[in-house]
């Protein structure tokens, strides 16, 4: 008798064991029903109408009809909702997403994902980084004197206090202190290597006119423009630009000095260069490049600076922010180059009647995507009944096909071969493995650095990765506990079923009739139903449908 009070302890452990076991599994099988949703009665986005909508409408109509091409139609939500998520978190949907996107009525779902997104922490981490390449680079910088994941995490915030762009400019142009403390000090001592432990000024001028600017005129540093590629000056009638415009803007940051542990410090400017033909070096004045009226006469030489770049009226630099956000929503930018945007050339229509909208919100980024991603020419199709071309494209009559980049990849394999949302609430091991397999990936796959919108074509080498690299096989193996596959196959109730959520969970879509059919029957021929689900994934994939927003 002493031996059976262990034995009832020990079976009543399993049994609560088993139980919970249970309740995991039912919590994960819950993603992959419809019906398992709250009612439609939950809470809907309560946005206000967004003011100046019409006028950005009207001006992709009017670039239309001044070309008179014919735009498709508007694509179904769920492949609007894939562009958002792509373009805002730098992944698709996860099946939790599109099961209670579903729950909703059809006129709210784009609505309510975008708002959903805008609220993410993953929105906050990925534009960080992206927003991190573009000002500073992809690389790690002289290694005392730079730390680039604070710098990332300071961007993060931003984004997440929803500040407003010309604030963060006006902070990163004029920081000081300590690059640990001050992560926007970052933004200048990532120069160092190149200047004897000071700020840079010749490579923050170059920065600061592609970054703020949308202006390449690093030519100018050595010789004035012969071939009359820059034109600087008045906006109304400009002159082709000279050395004297670069070196003039870099004399600005010549005033940030390093003062011991006090760190990155505002002094008087003082900068002398050496021009093309001269035979000795002259002090050079800070100027701005254009439009000097806008140019405070107070204040230290970055604050100057700062402020014109963020004056009201300095339409360019508006501009600039402008076709960022739009090359990192579509994938591509809206004219030759995100980072070269002609002074004395306008932009396409609806970047300009962006950028009217964007000033008269004094630069809120939130508002500004907003009002692209509702915008026709996010929504439209990349199908259309007509033959596309070119002009098309260029003009977003039809959502242009862009391939992702390898993070966007990575992140898409990743969350596909998981039911529920990864983000910072995930489960700690989730996270972590997402971190390592994504850093693993993205070094295998190739990462392409500062040139975030190439759209150079899949290498054999990227497509081996893919067929045959340890993360896909993680993302579809056998784990009733992680993977949606196993998942799938353990609760779905019939291989429609099946199909059709493999079919969201990877390509953020249904399968169509033909896929559906086929599919259906190579999974009923098989001798196992478990590995023939991870096939279907493993082709789903490996597709070059999942490889390229559309």
């Amino acid at each position: 008798m002493p031996r059976i009070k262990p034995v009832w302890t020990a079976t009543l452990r399993w049994g609560w064991f088993v139980l919970l076991v249970l309740l995991a599994f039912g919590y994960l099988a819950a993603g992959l029903s419809q019906r398992s949703i709250q009612s439609t009665t939950e809470s809907l986005p309560t946005v206000a109408p967004l003011g100046g909508l019409s006028a950005v409408e009207n001006a992709i109509v009017q670039s239309w009809n001044d070309q008179g091409i014919a735009h498709a139609e508007v694509a179904d939500w769920l492949t609007v909702c894939r562009r958002m998520s792509l373009g805002v978190v730098g992944s698709g949907l996860s099946l939790e997403e599109i099961r209670h996107l579903q729950s909703l009525p059809e006129a709210a779902r784009e609505a309510a994902h975008l708002e959903s997104l805008l609220k993410d922490s993953r929105f906050h981490y990925y534009w960080s980084e992206r927003w991190a390449r573009f000002l500073v680079g992809a690389e790690e910088g002289p290694f005392l004197v730079y730390r680039r994941r604070r710098f990332r995490i300071w961007l993060q915030e931003q984004f997440a206090q929803d500040r407003r762009y010309d604030e963060i400019v006006r902070r990163l142009v004029t920081a000081e202190g300590l690059w640990t403390d001050r992560p926007e000090v970052n933004f200048l001592t990532v120069t160092f290597d190149s200047n004897d432990g000071q700020p840079d000024p010749v490579r923050l001028a170059a920065r600061t006119s592609r970054a703020f600017l949308g202006l390449r005129i690093d030519c100018l540093q050595c010789h004035d423009d012969f071939l009359g590629n820059v034109s600087l000056g008045d906006i109304e009638s400009p002159r082709e630009g000279m050395q004297t415009d670069f070196h003039q803007l870099a004399a600005f940051y010549s005033a940030a000095k390093t003062n011991g542990l006090q760190g990155v410090q505002e002094n008087d400017a003082d900068y002398h260069y050496q021009y093309l033909d001269e035979t000795e070096e002259v002090a050079v004045e800070p100027a701005v490049p254009y439009s000097p009226e806008l140019l405070p006469t107070e204040g230290s030489s970055r604050e100057r600076l700062a402020a014109w770049i963020t004056h009201p009226e300095n339409r360019q630099a508006a501009r600039a922010a402008v076709s960022h956000v739009w090359a990192l929503l579509f994938g591509r930018s809206a004219t030759e180059s995100v980072d070269n945007l002609p002074l004395d050339e306008t932009s396409p229509q609806p970047i300009e009647a962006l950028t009217d909208e964007f000033l008269r919100s004094d630069y809120d980024l939130r508002h500004l995507i907003r009002l692209i991603v509702k915008s026709s020419a996010f929504r439209v199709s990349s199908r259309a009944t007509f033959e596309i071309t070119s002009d098309h494209e260029d003009r977003y009559a039809v959502f242009p096909l862009t391939r992702l980049r390898p993070e966007q990849v990575a992140a898409c394999v990743i969350q596909s071969s998981r039911i529920k949302k990864i983000d910072r609430d995930s489960s700690l091991l989730t996270q972590i493995q997402k971190f390592g397999g994504m850093n693993d990936f993205v070094e295998r796959y190739g990462d392409i650095g500062e040139d975030e919108f190439s759209n150079d074509s899949v290498t054999i080498t990227q497509r081996l990765v893919m067929l045959n690299g340890d993360m896909l096989a993680e993302s579809i193996g056998d784990n009733p506990i992680m993977n949606a596959s196993t998942q799938i196959e353990m609760f779905a109730p019939d291989d429609k079923m099946a199909i059709e959520t493999t079919y969201l969970c990877v390509l953020n879509r249904l399968p169509t009739e033909e896929e559906q059919a086929h599919f259906a029957e190579r999974i009923s021929g098989s001798d196992s139903r478990r590995e023939a689900i991870e096939d279907l994934f493993w082709i789903l994939l490996n597709s070059t449908e999942l490889a390229w927003n559309h």
